[in-house]
């Protein structure tokens, strides 16, 4: 069966894109009001898109027909942290997705503490294995109150037992034991069932282009 996205809901096309773009990389999304609040809230529409520069995508829904706490807080400071999900904070993970006034503090709501961030305002989630510190470099109003950001990594903090060898920059990923968002409501993945394949040998083919030069 075919559809055109022209001629469905919104509702409808979310239903269809979050069933087959899976798993989804959540990004845990600490952020501070100009006010000084702190707010905590996980996304699923996320990922890293360039490494030079660094840069992540992050899209922002309304909520209620407005700007989310998360959306009004990028936009006014330019800073934000993204920490990763890892499976034994899942429960406190999907606690703060819940519709909390702009001044309550999420973490301390569900017992998480906070370390502070090394480049950006925003302090990370002190139990998170990993959080890229990040600063907007532009923001695309994708809808109204609905805005995709594009950020630039300035700074990361990874634990110290994920790291292989930090001369080479080697992570122990598996280590991380990273969520990942699936369909449908409340559908969620580890990402811990994992397999190998070494890239194709192109070396007996002459239709692929030779490596190229620097």
């Amino acid at each position: 069966m075919n559809f055109d996205f022209s001629e469905l809901a919104s509702a409808d096309a979310f239903k269809l894109l979050s069933s087959v773009v899976v798993p989804r990389p959540i990004a845990w999304v600490v952020s501070l009001s100009p006010e000084g609040w702190l707010n905590a809230a996980p996304f699923s529409f996320f990922n890293v898109v360039s490494s030079d520069p660094p840069i992540v995508a992050l899209g922002i829904g309304p909520r209620g027909g407005q700007l989310k706490d998360t959306s009004r807080n990028i936009q006014a400071t330019g800073e934000f942290v993204v920490n990763v999900a890892s499976a034994g904070l899942a429960e406190q993970m999907n606690r703060t997705s819940l519709d909390y006034v702009a001044d309550v503090d999420e973490l301390a709501r569900v017992g998480l503490d906070t370390a502070p961030s090394l480049r950006v305002a925003p302090p990370r989630i002190a139990q998170s294995p990993a959080a890229l510190e990040c600063r907007v470099w532009q923001v695309i109003e994708a809808a109204p109150h609905r805005v995709i950001v594009l950020a630039r990594v300035v700074a990361m903090y990874l634990r110290d037992d994920a790291i292989l060898n930090r001369e080479k920059f080697y992570v122990d990923t598996p280590a991380l034991q990273l969520l990942g968002r699936m369909h449908g409501a409340g559908w969620y993945a580890h990402t811990s069932h994992l397999f190998q394949m070494p890239a194709p040998d192109a070396a007996n083919d002459p239709a692929v282009r030779p490596a190229q030069g620097h």
